[in-house]
């Protein structure tokens, strides 16, 4: 095996390895959620599979010719990446959700094709070790081709093929070529293995596409579908990876249906004239429910979309009519950068319901980032924040305490029963640098059957406690979240 052959085998290997491990967290997510936890399982199953492979192919590697054992450990990995798919989408609804689901869901669509994949570099390298006196050079060089097709299937994956192919094309071209590697590097056609090998690959390529998955579309971020709602007919449900993110309905723009919704409803009419149009921003998009709502109850808004996933705002554009929405802007770009465009002083409402799976990403949870949003609202504006959490509730607590710290006058909008033991999901923060009107909100709130649910400065100190207040330099947001309610 000549030198440069052999570290284009390493290669093509190491960079597998890391196209599955990339697409991993976006294949699971549907079933178990873009959380730390199954990012964490992804890091942790691949780093135990590449552990086993480099242990098992150099232990082979010494008892068996080591060209074949690289060539079957390809063979294996590009059977294996051609399963990740379909294991996923069998077992994802069987296993649920949860961090051990996240394990379990992992290690059983990956670990074989990684494990494999990761015994093609000792048995390579044995294969290339003639002369001791080389040894040194031999595993440096391959060690170093293995990291750059590492490298490569990471950049390549995340930067490249994610925005221009379909998650099953990505993988039927990476399993391809390991399979078409493995006869070249064994040098040897068994009819009966190759045979065997070819109706494998058939099957589990079919497999790969056949087998039904949760998804309209792979989004760069997402597994994105819209679901009709069996009791509304005009009502429609846009569902990223496994949360029902944003309900709006085609035959009634005001229409809200989700609670946390109408309480940003509440703090926008309590605070403004009723109609009176508003400038607005809007920290994602998703199925621009309150771009909709705002353009439908105060006609003349002009509203600012900023939405850093583009198939989410092409798959709102197609079933949700988002272009038929008046008066909106569409920014397509990460809001901690694209807010920094908008002029000072240019808004009366931002409203913030942008999320990384469970979660407010970090980088717009802390106190650098609120400072952005005093910056760009008018004296008198007013930021609502939506904040999704469970018994403790740390997360709450930060974000409260971190908008408490920027903002003179705060609100909490969230029912008695979500602040009990074991209660949670959405709640609403409201901000101002005038004084906020509860009462009004109150009213409103208790007219639509949640009584009680206004909280004033006291009682959002008090949630607040001793929490810290985010920041860029420690804003650990996924750790602070509960995402999961006690059973």
């Amino acid at each position: 095996m000549s030198a440069l052959f052999a570290r284009i085998v390493v290669l093509v290997s190491g960079a597998a390895i890391l196209v599955v491990e990339t697409l991993a967290t976006r294949l699971v997510a549907p079933y178990v959620g873009l959380t730390l936890e199954s990012t964490t399982a992804v890091i942790g199953v691949a780093l135990a599979g590449i552990a086993a492979g480099a242990a098992l192919g150099g232990r082979w590697a010494d008892v068996l010719p080591p060209r074949q054992v690289a060539a079957g450990a390809l063979l294996v990995g590009g059977l294996g990446v051609l399963g990740v798919r379909p294991l996923v989408r069998l077992l994802g609804p069987v296993l649920g959700a949860g961090p051990a689901a996240a394990l379990l869901l992992v290690a059983a669509s990956t670990l074989i094709a990684v494990t494999a994949l990761a015994m093609v570099t000792p048995a390579v390298t044995r294969a290339r070790l003639s002369d001791v006196s080389r040894a040194g050079t031999v595993v440096g060089s391959l060690s170093a081709a293995g990291t750059l097709g590492s490298l490569a299937g990471t950049f390549l994956t995340g930067f490249v093929l994610v925005t221009f192919l379909p998650v099953s094309a990505i993988l039927l071209v990476t399993a391809a070529a390991c399979l078409l590697l493995a006869p070249v590097v064994a040098a040897a056609r068994p009819r009966r293995a190759t045979t065997g090998a070819v109706t494998a690959a058939v099957v589990l390529s079919l497999a790969l596409v056949a087998v039904p998955g949760r998804c309209d579309v792979d989004t760069v971020y997402y597994c994105a579908r819209v679901e009709i709602d069996p009791a509304r007919p005009s009502g429609r449900v846009l569902v990223l990876d496994d949360l029902r993110h944003s309900y709006v309905d085609l035959a009634d723009p005001a229409h809200l249906e989700f609670a946390y919704t109408r309480r940003f409803a509440d703090a926008v009419d309590a605070t403004f004239p009723a109609g009176a149009p508003l400038a607005a921003v809007h920290l994602g998009g998703g199925g621009f429910t309150m771009p909709r709502w705002l353009a439908a109850t105060r006609p003349g808004t002009r509203s600012t979309v900023l939405e850093v996933d583009r198939g989410v705002v092409e798959l709102a554009r197609r079933d949700l009519r988002a272009d038929a929405i008046p008066g909106m802007e569409l920014r397509v770009g990460d809001a901690r950068t694209t807010v920094g465009d908008l002029p000072a002083g240019s808004a009366d409402l931002v409203v913030g319901d942008a999320f990384g799976a469970r979660s407010v990403p970090w980088p717009l949870a802390t106190a650098e980032f609120v400072d952005g949003m005093r910056r760009v609202l008018r004296p008198g504006g007013v930021y609502v924040l939506n904040v999704i959490d469970n018994d403790p509730r740390r997360l709450l607590a930060a974000e409260a305490a971190t908008v408490a710290d920027r903002f003179p006058h705060v609100a909490l909008l969230v029912r008695p029963d979500q602040l009990a033991p074991g209660g949670g999901g959405n709640a609403v923060l409201v901000a101002s640098d005038h004084p906020l009107d509860l009462d009004a909100m109150e009213v409103r709130a208790a007219a639509r059957g949640e009584p009680g649910s206004v909280l004033g400065p006291d009682a959002v100190r008090l949630l607040s406690g001793d929490a810290d207040v985010l920041t860029d330099d420690h804003a650990p947001v996924d750790q602070l979240l509960t995402p999961y309610r006690a059973a």
